[in-house]
């Protein structure tokens, strides 16, 4: 039995053999129907790649070897992909872990930042200025009416991070305070009237809105919030349930997204929960290619998990790029300069033109930011908020935590309301961890001493430089960082760009 089960595996093997020198050494006969093939057309025996190495075929037929090395590329390209497109919904979903992880897993609990949000929390580059308040939505048992207290900047987006409406100063109730019913996917039943009505695609809707200060006192801001601000099922209009309210500054907890293999459960954890008709079958079938996919686990085996860590990685590192060293020449505010902007191209969604939408630009935002609104993205004279940031400085090299530098505002700062730096972490994306509590510095800071022709100047370093305590914000030797600077009511000077923002200067 030995015998013969030899010579058959040798019959077996001879025989391939044949076939693969027939194919790489003899040409076809030429046959009744033969044509000339164009070359563009055909395939080498041989193909040399950088990224692959050699890719070998059998007349046009992949190798063993060539089939797994294409697979495995296929799976890592497929890996980054979802990295970069899905990147918005995880950001949410982060959220959301880290709003529950503070008691705020239901429709009637807000998180608020009573006394500002300072560096203790991670989260997205917010701002010191203003007082926050965060919920979650779910419609998942019915339709959720709103109620919002006045002046304030406001915005829900839903689980996929897509716009679904503004409230308060930027939203149909004109900054009043007003009623909006927030709809479910799919919702077909009837509408009452006398509210402002949002339609979403996901049950889950991150909302969070900014009160401002008053003279320096979070106190109205604060009271409004906890005076108006109800939230509850439609069919519970008659009897609302009491609301909730947690004070979360100085808080330490987590909202960003993974940036390791737990990336993709936090991505499968919104396919598994939403509607695949809230986001784009395209993406959803590049989820499904790696194995997430909604009514099934997701449970890699150690291939692919081993794939799916390496390309996350390299997702990782492909959107710091674009963020800290974007390429994007139209994301720059003035020539040879460090100060860019979030929303490449003016627009919330990104797209460049009709049908069109700028992948980069999104994933700059997205990686960098949080909350997505046209309020964020328009350019309204005296209303609303401009941003810049910078990660580099006058010479292009990245912000260095050990070395001091200084920057100059010239006159006449175009901000109607106030303007404002705030530091981050380049790790984090959240504000610098600092001896200072908040590691910031703007016009609303009491004993910053402005220039007699109006213009400022600020310094950043380790140490405060002596005679200009009061002008300096904190950095730490050995961390890297950024810096937003925020203008709030921006006047005509920054649209028309006759007024410029210095660079940053190292002075050692």
């Amino acid at each position: 039995m030995n015998l013969d089960r030899t010579k058959h595996l040798f019959l077996a093997t001879m025989a391939c053999f044949l076939w693969a020198s027939v194919a790489h050494g003899q040409t076809a006969p030429k046959m009744t129907m033969t044509t000339d093939i164009p070359g563009t057309i055909s395939t080498p025996d041989k193909v040399e790649t950088n990224r692959l190495g050699t890719l070998e075929f059998v007349d046009g037929f992949p190798t063993d070897e060539t089939t797994r090395k294409v697979y495995d590329h296929l799976d890592f390209m497929r890996g980054v992909e979802v990295f970069l497109n899905a990147l918005p919904g995880a950001s949410v979903e982060a959220a959301r872990v880290g709003f529950a992880s503070q008691g705020a897993s239901d429709n009637q609990t807000v998180l608020m930042m009573e006394n500002l949000m300072d560096s203790k929390s991670l989260f997205l580059t917010p701002n010191t200025e203003s007082v926050y308040s965060m919920m979650w939505l779910d419609t998942k048992q019915g339709p959720l009416v709103l109620e919002t207290p006045p002046n304030v900047l406001g915005v829900l987006d839903d689980h996929w991070f897509q716009y679904v409406g503004d409230v308060g100063n930027a939203g149909p109730d004109r900054g009043k305070g007003g009623k909006f019913l927030l709809l479910p996917p799919g919702y077909t039943g009837k509408v009452p009237e006398g509210y402002h009505v949002f339609r979403s695609s996901t049950f889950g809707n991150l909302f969070f809105w900014r009160g401002f200060l008053d003279n320096g006192s979070t106190t109205t801001a604060v009271n409004n919030t906890k005076q108006f601000t109800k939230v509850y099922r439609l069919s519970e209009a008659e009897n609302p349930p009491k609301m909730k309210f947690i004070n979360v500054s100085g808080k330490a907890f987590n909202t960003i997204h993974s940036n390791d293999f737990h990336f993709y459960k936090e991505v499968n954890d919104i396919v598994q929960y939403e509607p695949n008709e809230a986001f784009h079958p395209e993406t959803l079938g590049l989820l499904a290619a790696i194995g997430i996919e909604k009514g099934k686990p997701f449970t890699p085996d150690t291939r692919m998990k081993n794939i799916l860590t390496e390309a996350v990685a390299v997702g990782n590192a492909t959107a710091r790029a674009i963020t800290f060293r974007t390429r994007m020449k139209e994301a720059y505010y003035y020539p040879d300069s460090a100060w860019f902007t979030g929303f490449v191209g003016g627009d919330y969604r990104f797209i460049s033109q009709p049908g069109v939408r700028n992948l980069d630009a999104r994933t700059l935002f997205h990686y960098y930011a949080t909350g997505v609104t046209p309020a964020m993205a328009l350019k309204r004279v005296g209303i609303g908020s401009q941003y810049a940031a910078a990660t580099t400085d006058s010479q292009g090299k990245p912000l260095d935590g050990s070395k001091t530098y200084t920057i100059h505002l010239p006159p006449n700062i175009p901000a109607k309301n106030f303007w404002s730096f705030v530091v981050y972490d380049n790790q984090t994306r959240s504000m610098l961890q600092t001896d200072q509590q908040f590691p910031s510095i703007g016009s609303q800071k009491e004993d910053i001493v402005v220039n007699p022709d109006s213009s400022v100047d600020v310094w950043f370093g380790p140490t405060a430089p002596k005679g200009h305590e009061s002008n300096w914000v904190q950095t730490i030797p050995g961390k890297s960082w950024n810096v937003l600077f925020r203008l709030y009511g921006p006047e005509q000077s920054w649209f028309d760009k006759t007024w410029k923002l210095g660079e940053f200067e190292p002075i050692q």
